[in-house]
């Protein structure tokens, strides 16, 4: 029977969830920023979506190298080196002077971030091998997540009603601070004892697939379907057919891709992948909602997505409890169930529907907070432990490219079906320009609608309005149905692995 965990391993425990919880922050505390960088350090168009982007590029390119690296030279060496880089980066972008040293650092928080959630997840398996004191620990790890989530935008809000745009990176200098104090003493080293030379051909592909398929997806989202994200996407498949190949031919692999062949772990990733994109499904619209169509301020708008934070973090915990008893199969079928009848529900929110709006998240978020716990418990748990960090590296990886298919497909989507109702329910009197500036995004529709005569101005931001609700409305029903298909399939494939039992199951 496997050790129980002890006090330190859960001291251990807070320490990483304090880190998940920083980590998750840095993603979603920027977005209330972007007004005030624009004001300070007046970046262009390209330089903002530089800003705003490339911390996500570099994670998501990074993650299987780092969880591969942590299994070769030490996950609590990367950990912790990745935790100093992150708080050193954090202060200089803080002060940063000019829109292209933000953007250096940005990427460079990437490049820190990355060796954060596989390290911290590999490390989690490491210390509880009991399955159901890890199963709680899986909960708290993504309750910690779903709380950076939910703080990151309350605790934004405050610091830039109050001080400089710079301060929110300044929320993670503490946090890390106390990791790399309290790290060494409460977090056990794990490497792989018969791990090869680091490869650095195969991270180099690695890194470049990610990087391209994840540019060109969000180049769909924002500009559409053109050459440059045509371009980016076709290097991408290529790169990666050669990292593929590579890893195929080499005999001692970066990733070893034997992982795929274990049937838990491809239904677990695939659910995982799609619950990341129904989830991208909701927040891609939902901020914007609350800000640009109800008229909330960034404070507002961070008190109305906590319900969403909340809903995660109680389901989170629940599940631990739940997949006891019930089937994993079940309970992830039933929870992106849920989060099927909370994306009808978004189908019926309108132009004024803030009620109806934080009970959709709260159904939403209720749905798949298990789905995501136990799908990455499944996912490292069915790996050989000596893999656990390259498993978590694809684990995460696989959350990135789910948020990146959403914000490509469903931002299409929307964006068409804007463009498409606008050019026949503005009004016949807007000047050409005004009306390309409204045609471009709701945000821009809002600005320009404050430049024009009352009357005009107003009839201008109804119209963009009603637009935005209703690519809301079909990319929700679109999610709904997603999430209806891997509902079905998660129940069918996972059934034969029984109640308080996830790991060791092909």
């Amino acid at each position: 029977m496997p050790a129980r965990a002890g006090r330190r391993e859960w001291i251990g425990l807070g320490v990483l969830a304090l880190a998940c919880l920083v980590y998750a922050m840095d993603l979603t505390v920027l977005h209330l920023a972007v007004p005030m960088i624009s004001a300070e350090l007046h970046p262009t168009s390209a330089q903002l979506l530089w800003i705003i982007d490339v911390y996500g590029f570099m994670v998501a390119g990074l993650l299987i190298t780092m969880g591969t690296l942590g299994d070769r030279i030490g996950r609590r060496r990367v950990l912790l080196g990745g935790a100093a880089a992150f708080a050193v980066v954090s202060v200089i972008a803080a002060f940063a002077p000019t829109a292209e040293i933000l953007i250096l650092c940005r990427a460079l928080l990437g490049v820190a971030g990355a060796t954060l959630a596989p390290a911290t997840l590999s490390l989690l398996f490491t210390m509880f091998r009991d399955a159901r004191q890890r199963s709680i620990a899986v909960g708290v790890w993504v309750g910690a997540f779903s709380a950076g989530g939910a703080v990151g935008p309350l605790f934004g809000g405050v610091l830039l009603e109050y001080f400089w745009w710079g301060s929110v990176f300044l929320l993670a200098v503490p946090v890390m601070a106390l990791l790399l104090v309290l790290g060494p003493k409460v977090l056990p080293e794990y490497r792989d004892p018969d791990a090869g030379a680091l490869d650095p051909i195969s991270a180099a592909l690695c890194v470049a697939t990610m990087i391209a398929l994840v540019f060109g997806m969000k180049k769909i989202a924002q500009d559409g379907l053109g050459a440059a994200a045509l371009l980016a996407l076709a290097a991408g498949v290529v790169l990666g057919a050669l990292f593929v190949h590579r890893q195929l031919t080499r005999p001692d692999p970066m990733l070893d891709l034997r992982l795929f062949r274990l049937g838990t772990f491809r239904i677990a990733l695939l659910v995982n992948i799609v619950g990341i994109f129904v989830v991208f499904g909701y927040f891609l619209f939902i901020a914007q909602y609350f800000q640009l169509v109800l008229g909330l301020s960034p404070l507002e708008t961070g008190v109305a997505l906590a319900p969403s934070g909340i809903g995660f973090i109680v389901g989170s915990q629940l599940a631990p409890r739940i997949v006891r008893v019930v089937r994993p199969a079940y309970l992830i079928g039933a929870g992106m169930a849920a989060s099927a009848v909370g994306l009808v529900m978004m189908t019926q929110v309108g132009a004024g529907s803030l009620w109806l709006a934080l009970a959709t998240s709260m159904v939403l978020s209720l749905g798949l907070a298990p789905v995501f716990g136990i799908t990455t418990e499944l996912i490292v748990g069915s790996a050989p432990e000596e893999q656990a960090g390259a498993a978590s590296g694809v684990s995460e990886t696989g959350a990135e490219l789910g948020g990146a298919l959403g914000i490509s497909i469903l931002g299409s989507i929307s964006i068409a079906l804007y463009r498409g109702d606008l050019a026949d329910t503005l009004p016949a009197d807007l000047s050409a320009e005004a009306g390309r500036s409204v045609r471009d995004t709701l945000g821009a529709a809002v600005h320009t609608s404050t430049e024009l005569p009352a009357h005009l101005g107003d009839a201008v931001l109804a119209a963009a309005r009603a637009a935005f609700v209703h690519g809301m409305h079909v990319t929700a029903g679109i999610t709904a149905v997603a999430a209806v298909v891997i509902s079905v399939i998660a129940t069918v494939r996972l059934r034969h692995i029984p109640a308080g039992e996830l790991e060791g199951h092909e």
